[in-house]
C-alpha cells in the first residue's frame, strides 16, 4: 500500500472535537508561512537568489505622512502613495479634504517612475513628463496602463538604486505636488537599510 498524500495525512478523523480539528488547522497554516518565508540576510553577506528590496512599513509610512503634511501646510488637499518596485502600493494615506481622484493620480505618478524610471534613467516623474516633449516614443508609453505623465512622485534610493516611489497627487499642479513627494523622501532618506 502507499503512503497517504501529506493533505490526507494531515487531516482529521471525522469524529475529531472541533478544538483538536482547529489545532490542526492553526499547525498546517503555520508550516505553510513558515516555508513561504525566505530566510533573513545578515550584514555582510549577499542577499539570497531573488532577493526583494522592501521599504519597512515604518519608513513608507512616514514618508507619506511628510508628504502630506507639507502639502496641507500650502492648503493643497493631497493622497501619497508608497509603492514597492513590483507596482504594489505599501501605504496609501488620503489627506483630510483630499478628493477621490488623488488615490490614483497618486498611484499612477509612482507606478511612472518604478516602471520606467529605471529604464529612461529618471527618478521623478518629471523625468518622464520632460521626456514626453523630446522622444517620439514617449507618448505610446504614456498610454500603458497605470502610467501618468504628470509630475508628482520621486523615487526612494539606496546606494543609487531605486527601491521604491512616492507619489503625491492633488496639488494644484504637478510640480507642487512634486515638491510634497521630495520632501516625504528627503524626510526617511537616512532611515533607508542599506
Amino acid at each position: 500500500m502507499y503512503p497517504l498524500p501529506l493533505i490526507d495525512r494531515l487531516q482529521p478523523p471525522i469524529a475529531a472535537p472541533q478544538g483538536v480539528i482547529m489545532k490542526r488547522f492553526r499547525l498546517t497554516a503555520s508550516l505553510c508561512v513558515a516555508s513561504l518565508v525566505s530566510p533573513v540576510t545578515h550584514a555582510g553577506e549577499a542577499p539570497a537568489p531573488g532577493y526583494h528590496y522592501t521599504l519597512p512599513l515604518d519608513v513608507a509610512l512616514d514618508a507619506a505622512k511628510e508628504a502630506v503634511r507639507v502639502c496641507a501646510e500650502k492648503h493643497y488637499w493631497v493622497t501619497a502613495t508608497v509603492l514597492d518596485m513590483d507596482g504594489a502600493p505599501q501605504v496609501v494615506l488620503r489627506g483630510d479634504n483630499s478628493t477621490v481622484h488623488t488615490a490614483e493620480s497618486s498611484l499612477r505618478k509612482a507606478f511612472t517612475v518604478v516602471t520606467l524610471g529605471p529604464e529612461f534613467g529618471f527618478d521623478r516623474s518629471s523625468g518622464f513628463f520632460e521626456l514626453m516633449k523630446t522622444s517620439p516614443y514617449a507618448p505610446q508609453l504614456a498610454t500603458v496602463h497605470n502610467v501618468m505623465a504628470l509630475p508628482g512622485a520621486v523615487a526612494f534610493k539606496v546606494n543609487g538604486e531605486m527601491v521604491g516611489a512616492l507619489g503625491v497627487g492633488g496639488a494644484p499642479g504637478g510640480d507642487k505636488d512634486e515638491v510634497c513627494a521630495a520632501a516625504g523622501v528627503a524626510k526617511v532618506a537616512e532611515r533607508l537599510p542599506h
